[in-house]
């Protein structure tokens, strides 16, 4: 299939197959014009990279995982590669997860009718909490 095909069926710009196909992510045979060609399996292999892409990785962990995606085989190497991803995956979750937390309390703060809008630390989500949370 042709790159307009592949980025109509992928859901994705040419410009990104593209940068795919510089970063080594991606493979195309070239007609004696210079076309690209992709097999049918090039739209699965977007996808892929597309959630890999959306989990936080970046270009080259996504080079570094796919020989052993393609070989399907799971080296010590590329397991723990994914595990230390996971674990940043999880730490963005918490920091997200304290952002939520204070500003929830700076909007229950604003609720009340003599409040400010004031900065609220860690410290005070973690007081509200356990200050809810008693009987």
């Amino acid at each position: 299939m042709r790159i307009g095909e592949l980025a109509a069926r992928s859901g994705v710009s040419v410009r990104a197959l593209r940068y795919y196909e510089e970063q080594g992510l991606l493979e195309a045979d070239r007609s004696e014009s210079g076309q690209r060609h992709y097999p049918e399996s090039a739209a699965d292999r977007v996808e892929l990279i597309q959630t890999l892409y959306s989990a936080g990785l970046s270009s080259r962990t996504v080079a570094e995982l796919l020989p052993c995606v393609d070989a399907k085989v799971s080296t010590p190497e590329s397991r723990a590669r994914l595990a230390a991803e996971r674990d940043r995956i999880n730490a963005q979750i918490a920091a997200l997860a304290r952002t939520r937390d204070n500003l929830d309390a700076v909007i229950a703060s604003a609720e009340r009718p003599s409040s400010v809008c004031a900065l609220i630390t860690d410290r005070d989500v973690a007081a509200q909490a356990s200050h809810s949370a008693a009987p």
